[in-house]
C-alpha cells in the first residue's frame, strides 16, 4: 500500500537515492520497507506478477538514468 508507480516517480535533482530490490517471491522484508522513505512499483499487467531481480533493476535503472540525464 502507498507505493508510487515507476512511471509517476520523479527523482529530485541533486538528491541521492539508495535502491533496494526484492526477491521475486519474498519481496523486501517488512523491516526494510518500514525504514524506507518511498516504495516504487513497476506496473505490471496480465497474470505474471513479478520480474526477476535483474530485469527489475534494469527497468528501474534505465528509467531513472533517463530522467536524471542532464542536457
Amino acid at each position: 500500500d502507498g507505493s508510487v508507480p515507476l512511471d509517476r516517480f520523479i527523482p529530485e535533482p541533486g538528491r541521492k537515492y539508495a535502491l533496494v530490490f526484492g526477491h521475486e517471491i519474498k519481496g523486501v522484508s517488512d523491516e526494510v520497507v518500514g525504514l524506507s522513505d518511498l516504495c516504487v512499483e513497476i506496473p505490471q499487467y496480465g497474470t505474471k506478477h513479478s520480474f526477476n531481480v535483474a530485469v527489475s533493476a534494469g527497468i528501474v535503472l534505465w528509467e531513472l538514468a533517463g530522467r536524471t540525464r542532464i542536457g
